[in-house]
């Protein structure tokens, strides 16, 4: 059982669709209902995905045995620090260590862009992405923004 990251343009058709899971998923779990097809394309309208591109960002695309299975974001905010994004794993998928795989993906990518620091922001609920970020590293650091959705951030020097 294999996984391969790559990096991958946002709009690419595997890209897409993992891109409407990952909302679909964080949207329903918010509302406690499942999202309908107009609230993911509202969700996803303008939602700074066109800055997961070099030099800004990158978005990497997770295969498990060739198949579309997770994704995650990177955007560069400043020289020395930048955000880890879109963090989803295929629930078909989970357990098999494709999330570990994507932050080591995404790190290599800061890496790459020079930064030495990555931090992210979730939610309470999202609690297996909270581990996930334990697990590899992250710590729980004070707030570095107030947006909607953001009630836990971490960091991890690189």
């Amino acid at each position: 059982m294999t996984w391969t990251m790559t990096p991958e343009p946002f709009g690419s058709p595997d890209a897409g669709l993992l891109r409407r899971d990952y909302y679909a998923e964080v949207a329903g779990r918010y509302w406690g209902r499942p999202a309908t097809a107009e609230e993911i394309d509202e969700g996803l309208t303008d939602d700074g995905a066109d800055r997961l591109v070099p030099p800004t960002g990158q978005f990497v695309v997770g295969r498990f045995e060739g198949k579309p299975a997770a994704c995650a974001g990177l955007l560069v905010v400043d020289a020395d620090i930048a955000e880890v994004t879109r963090v989803f794993v295929r629930p078909a998928y989970r357990g098999t260590g494709g999330g570990g795989l994507l932050l080591t993906a995404v790190e290599s990518a800061a890496r790459a862009f020079g930064v030495r620091a990555v931090r992210l922001d979730t939610r309470n609920d999202l609690v297996e992405a909270r581990g996930l970020y334990a697990k590899h590293g992250y710590r729980e650091v004070p707030a570095f923004h107030r947006r909607q959705y953001a009630e836990h951030w971490f960091a991890k020097e690189l």
